[in-house]
């Protein structure tokens, strides 16, 4: 399988493989795919610690890294200070009843730890990011939210790096066009985390007609060979998958939220602010339903002080689930895409990708039949 994606970074196979699980990454760039490690739920030290490891196991084949760049912040966020205290009192207490109304052990929210971070989607905490991602042998570096901060273009431009982002309109996409990116991805609707409202199959061909001759890949809904053929014959050179890794044997997902997933169907997820402020596509739960829909809710607040309130309740959200606290299952959740209907089986990694390309190859054999080849 050959395509200028493949020729550009030196794979067998135009599947790129966002996971925040270095062993995901490392699997799928071992494979002949192209690994990428979301960087935004750790700390410049852990990632450093990660991308050492990820380097000791592909020996020298291609991976990247993705780090969140909002180009819009909440206010309190773009001053120095302690961001926890820019968290209103009725969010903390929104928070408190939660935990008490689903009977989980609160973490203590007076503390730093028990509130979770946020400073890695400051632009502070993602230019720490950036560069610790180039100072390793990475292929690539894609910005997860807006146009990427020249700051980091110019940095990859110095390291030899290529520079991808990601988009969910045909405006999105111009705008990274003009800040000088190399690859774009444009992810549908259907996609887990941060996604816009229009669909692959619509996003796909315009996309790759605003801003030929720059690569596309398609992202959203993808889980399999069809699927990736689909996106193929839509004008994409390759696909960006997210989703389809989250129930492998490798991947970081909580045993709890796995076996959520691999009971869901594709109506079991939601387009919600509650996670991190901007809409993300995840599991539909109690945790979603409270924030969303209950009349009590102070509502989300923008990024990332959202994130802030979500993740260190997250954590202790978890842990209950996994220690058997039905109040802790029913709560918990994940981001993940429409696709989860799909996600059936436990799998490795590497089989995964095997299959994708194998169920491709039968599909274009299949397509040529029907074309009287």
């Amino acid at each position: 399988m050959r395509t200028e994606v493949c020729e550009k970074f030196g794979i067998g196979f135009p599947l790129f493989a966002f996971s925040h699980c270095r062993d995901v990454v490392a699997a799928v760039t071992n494979a002949g795919g192209f690994g990428v490690l979301g960087a935004v739920a750790y700390s410049p030290e852990r990632l450093e610690e990660e991308l050492r490891w990820i380097d000791d196991h592909v020996d020298g084949r291609p991976y990247g890294v993705d780090v969140l760049v909002p180009g819009k912040i909440a206010k309190e966020a773009e001053a120095p200070g302690d961001l926890l205290s820019a968290v209103p009192s009725r969010h903390w207490e929104f928070l408190a009843g939660i935990f008490e109304r689903y009977g989980v052990p609160a973490p203590d929210l007076d503390a730093a730890d028990g509130r979770g971070a946020g400073r890695q989607v400051t632009k502070e905490g993602a230019t720490e990011l950036i560069d610790v991602a180039l100072n390793h042998p990475i292929r690539l570096i894609a910005s997860a939210l807006g146009p990427p901060p020249p700051v980091m273009v110019e940095r990859a431009r110095a390291a030899g790096v290529p520079v991808a982002a990601l988009v969910g309109t045909v405006e999105h996409a111009r705008r990274q066009v003009a800040a000088g990116v190399d690859l774009i991805i444009a992810q549908g609707s259907e996609a887990g985390g941060h996604t816009g409202e229009i669909s692959t199959m619509v996003l796909v061909p315009e996309v790759v007609d605003a801003v030929a001759p720059l690569p596309v890949l398609a992202a959203g809904g993808i889980a399999s060979g069809r699927q990736m053929a689909a996106a193929m014959a839509l004008g994409a050179q390759g696909v960006w998958c997210g989703s389809v890794w989250l129930t492998t044997e490798e991947a970081e997902t909580l045993p709890a939220v796995k076996a959520k997933m691999l009971a869901a169907t594709s109506a079991d997820t939601v387009r919600s602010r509650s996670r991190t402020g901007k809409p993300a596509r995840q599991l539909r739960s109690s945790w979603t339903e409270e924030w969303d829909e209950s009349p009590d809710s102070p509502g989300a607040l923008p990024m990332p002080l959202q994130l802030i309130v979500a993740e260190g309740a997250m954590g202790a959200i978890g842990k209950a689930a996994e220690n058997g606290n039905e109040g802790g299952r029913r709560l918990a959740n994940y981001f993940v895409g429409q696709v989860v209907g799909r996600l059936d089986t436990v799998k490795p990694a590497r089989q995964v990708v095997y299959d994708m390309v194998e169920e491709f190859a039968g599909t274009l054999e299949r397509l040529a039949e029907i074309g009287g080849e």
